[in-house]
């Protein structure tokens, strides 16, 4: 049986957003070079536009953790997939995720990455749940606040599917 997936987000608010995040992402590294890390795989589709509308220097790094498997609730136990290629010894460096909500895989991933001597560590998510959250994480740009719903496309999958769909949408029953 095919799942329904309704809109939640237009693919328009969501390139306007972007475009406004980058903007201000701009004016906050003014003069420096900012260091993105992707949460591989949901944050890719993110990264990748956010970063064609930041103004300052750019760099790129990925990291795979995961937490979820095939399920649409965290498991709680977080593991780390794939690490970084580069260092992180006195960059700025701008965690980029696709959704944040229990907050769990952030809170583990900021302390992991602050003891590898970065200059700076800031967190950057399009979609953020902060009712269902847990660990207290502080975001410093979001793209939407979103209810507690299970979403997919724009890189948020559903047991890897819908990764491709430019909007963000609500899988209707996979709650």
């Amino acid at each position: 049986m095919a799942e329904t997936i309704n809109v939640l987000i237009s693919e328009k608010d969501v390139e306007e957003r972007i475009r406004e995040m980058g903007e201000q992402i701009s004016k906050d590294y003014a003069g420096k070079q900012v260091h993105l890390i992707c949460v591989l795989k949901g944050g890719v589709f993110f990264m990748c536009d956010l970063a064609k509308r930041i103004s300052v220097p750019v760099s790129m790094d990925f990291m795979s953790v995961s937490s979820y498997g095939d399920d649409t609730k965290s498991s709680g136990v977080v593991k780390i997939v794939k690490d970084l290629d580069e260092h992180l010894e006195g960059k700025d460096v701008l965690i980029v995720e696709d959704i944040i909500d229990s907050g769990r895989t952030l809170s583990y991933l900021i302390d992991i990455l602050q003891k590898r001597n970065p200059n700076s560590v800031r967190l950057c998510t399009l979609l953020d749940k902060p009712e269902r959250r847990v660990k207290d994480v502080k975001v410093d740009y979001v793209g939407f606040s979103i209810p507690d719903k299970f979403v997919v496309g724009y890189g948020l999958d559903y047991a890897q599917k819908y990764r491709n769909l430019p909007y963000i949408g609500v899988v209707e029953g996979a709650e």
